[in-house]
């Protein structure tokens, strides 16, 4: 057993369905053939009737007696044991590549086997081929994939693969039935894998003044999520750890304003990436909610508020600093996957007691595929906002240099109409590797020509401050993807992205929500060397960052993109996440079926 988790561990596999679906590379097939195809490998029975040597070269003359034919052979690289073995007169059964040769059959170092009638497996991966099929033989058969939760063509699609019959067994496999055990293994380790904890308290506050007193109606998926968060929170058995995964500009700060209404009169904390993403927050906090909450905000020098008394406390990870931090039974994180694994458990443990802990909610606005979603959900419960309060109005373009003046002309239109222009640059300074201007290249450009200029990027210590004066007073601001995911801009409508087809699509996404916020016409133009980009027009034809993370999946392989939930990278050989979803959803089905009937005892 030791040693087969050693081997295990080698081949980087962690459950049976794992190593049953370590599919053969290729199978040797010694099935006696009943005709000759030129350039395929073949069997036959064969007599040798005459050999000689050739300039060091074995040539022989066999009788395929089941054919009434001969065939000639020559063997390259000889040893003594191949004179012992092909003698005239001698019987075999003779492998290899039938050709043409000088317009007759030849087979070009024939091997002699001793057995036929055999499909035999051929396993490539990081062990010795005898280990692998020793572990196959081992573990994969009929009662073992069934008690893994397999149905009959399911078992018999793996059994037909690894211990096939014939080459028509293995020709017609159905790779549905592939998919469908792939996505039911992945959800079958990810529910393994999730382990739930009581909550510190069960919290039940009134949201509805809050509700009543918005100055917009929320949309019908903002409302289904404060929902699924009300039946969480409501629960002491099972501290809630889900995942809240919003387009950009689609109102997931009314969600955590609602947890914060949820929680009260106990506390509630929420942790954001940046101070301006936390100053953000707190504004719409103080705006939003009602006077009678106290809400203060932490961050590096500067606090607002007495966050020792307050029912709502906003911050950046300068919260994990403060050891007189009280305890809040609901803990927030924005922009989850800007924190690491490691600072985020930190928050947790901090507010948690014994083996309590607290209702746990992670916002993201990196939308992911509905298939990824419902399998990730098998680990964390996940909540999907795909619509805005508002449609934008965003005209997409993929232009080069030709288009250069043209553009000129829509920033200066822009900014007549007092709106705001932002160019991102795809590195700082000059570069060989890259053909586009850097930042620092093209500064003088535009400085030149037009009057409120801001420039800011990664490494600049005041971005956070430029940003701020940018919004109140600027005309265009040339930075980095540092304004990926930041402060909102209301003015902002015409953003240019720089070597655009060097970003993924997701990046892009990002990017370009930056630019009408608040509905007004908007222009995003990608600047390109390569204006037939397939990748780039695809993106041209949606605003909808669900259907661009479908795009994304089928441009580049699937992967897992919520990190911290599971390590990112998992490959998938056959299903697609971007269009399996009927399989993923079936899958997902008989897994919490199969969790059901074990709790209940059913074998």
């Amino acid at each position: 057993m030791q040693e087969a988790k050693a081997l295990f561990g080698k081949l980087k596999i962690t459950s049976l369905l794992d190593l049953a679906l370590l599919i053969p590379s290729g199978y040797n097939n010694s099935t006696l053939a009943k005709s000759i195809t030129i350039g395929e490998t073949q069997t036959f029975e064969a007599t040798v009737k005459e050999v000689s040597n050739v300039h060091g070269k074995l040539r022989i003359k066999f009788w395929l007696k089941h054919l009434n034919q001969s065939l000639g052979s020559m063997l390259f690289r000889v040893t003594p044991y191949h004179y012992q073995l092909f003698t005239v007169g001698s019987h075999h059964y003779i492998q290899g590549r039938v050709e043409e040769y000088r317009g007759a059959l030849q087979m070009s170092q024939p091997k002699s086997l001793k057995r036929v009638g055999e499909i035999t497996p051929k396993y490539t991966a990081s062990l010795k081929e005898s280990r692998i099929r020793s572990l196959i033989e081992y573990y994969i058969f009929e009662e073992n994939l069934y008690d893994e939760g397999l149905e009959h063509q399911e078992v018999n699609t793996l059994l037909g693969l690894h211990y096939p019959k014939s080459m028509q067994q293995i020709e017609s496999v159905d790779y549905e039935v592939l998919k469908f055990i792939e996505a039911f293994n992945h959800m079958k380790k990810l529910r393994g894998k999730r382990v739930d904890f009581p909550a510190l308290l069960a919290l039940n506050g009134d949201i509805g003044l809050f509700v009543k007193n918005l100055p917009f109606h929320l949309t019908q998926e903002q409302q289904k999520v404060i929902a699924e968060v009300q039946k969480d929170l409501n629960s002491v058995k099972k501290a809630t750890k889900r995942l809240i995964i919003g387009d950009v500009g689609s109102g997931k700060t009314m969600i955590i304003l609602a947890g914060a209404m949820m929680a009260y009169p106990q506390k509630s904390i929420l942790m954001a990436p940046t101070s301006l993403l936390a100053v953000q927050i707190y504004e719409e906090a103080l705006k939003h909610l009602p006077n009678t909450l106290n809400i203060a905000l932490v961050m590096q020098g500067k606090n607002r508020g007495d966050y020792l008394t307050a029912d709502f406390i906003i911050g950046t990870h300068a919260i994990l600093f403060k050891e007189d931090m009280p305890t809040a039974p609901l803990v927030m994180v924005d922009e989850q996957h800007r924190f690491g694994t490691k600072q985020r458990a930190v928050l947790e443990s901090m507010m948690s007691q014994d083996e309590k802990k607290p209702h746990f909610l992670q916002f993201s606005a990196t939308p992911i595929p509905r298939t990824q979603a419902m399998m990730e959900s098998e680990l964390i419960d996940v909540s999907l906002i795909t619509t805005t309060p508002f449609d934008k109005d965003i005209t997409t373009r993929v232009i080069g240099k030709g288009d250069f003046s043209e553009l000129l002309g829509s920033i200066k239109d822009e900014i007549a109409q007092n709106n705001q222009v932002l160019i991102v640059y795809p590195l700082v300074e000059e570069s060989q590797e890259i053909p586009y201007q850097s930042l620092e290249e093209g500064r003088g450009f535009w400085e030149k020509r037009f009057e409120h200029v801001y420039l800011t990027h990664g490494k600049d210590k005041n971005k956070e401050k430029v940003l701020v004066d940018f919004r109140e007073k600027g005309n265009i601001l040339l930075a980095t993807t540092v304004v990926e995911v930041g402060i909102s801009l209301p003015r902002l409508t015409l953003i240019v992205i720089v070597g655009a087809e060097r970003l993924g699509l997701a990046t892009l996404h990002q990017l370009r929500g930056r630019v009408g916020r608040l509905g007004l016409k908007s222009y995003c133009f990608l600047f390109t060397n390569d204006k037939k980009n397939a990748r780039l027009a695809s993106f041209t034809k949606t605003t909808s960052g669900f259907e661009i993370a479908k795009l994304d999946l089928k441009y580049r392989n699937s992967g897992d993109i919520l990190d911290g939930t599971i390590q990112s990278g998992t490959q998938f050989k056959w299903l697609n996440l971007a269009d399996d979803e009927q399989i993923i959803r079936v899958a997902k089905e008989r897994v919490k079926l199969l969790s059901l009937s074990t709790k209940k005892g059913i074998s």
